[in-house]
């Protein structure tokens, strides 16, 4: 009786740690890159935050390639920050004060590196969401992601 009773008790409790369903739904998110062009990007949301999904277009690869070498205040290979070369995906926060850059569409400033530009204090990121200029710390910073299928991205 005494462990039935205290298993009654201890379900609820250990059930009430378990994380929310809305929580878990709010997880992940996937995204159809199928329509997205080369040189244009989507925002999404993941955890709350705006995410940057960027079709990188060869001359933004290879920008972002040959700025390896430049001096940075958070260094990072282009490499590194990426799965497949022409897909960037960022938090779409800027690391200054939390701020949303701009430079999604070709139409919008992104600043002297082409990627995006925070117009609340002027941190400009490169077409690899490093930081280049500005009073920014870091580089946007790179979600947990996967490639499902050539045109499905599963974010966190």
């Amino acid at each position: 009786m005494a462990a039935v009773g205290a298993g009654a008790v201890a379900w609820p409790l250990l059930n009430s740690m378990e994380p929310a369903a809305d929580t878990l739904a709010m997880s992940t998110t996937e995204v159809d890159v199928s329509g997205i062009a080369p040189g244009v990007g989507k925002t999404v949301m993941w955890q709350g935050k705006p995410v940057f999904v960027r079709h990188r277009t060869p001359e933004e690869i290879a920008e972002a390639q040959k700025a390896d070498s430049a001096q940075m205040v958070d260094p990072e290979k282009d490499s590194a920050r990426v799965q497949k070369p022409e897909w960037l995906i960022v938090v779409g926060v800027c690391t200054h004060l939390g701020c949303v850059p701009v430079g999604e569409t070709p139409t919008e400033n992104r600043g002297e590196f082409g990627g995006w530009f925070c117009p609340c204090h002027g941190s400009q990121y490169d077409t690899s969401g490093r930081i280049r200029k500005g009073p920014a710390p870091k580089n946007l910073a790179v979600p947990p992601y996967k490639f499902v299928s050539d045109t499905q991205v599963r974010i966190g």
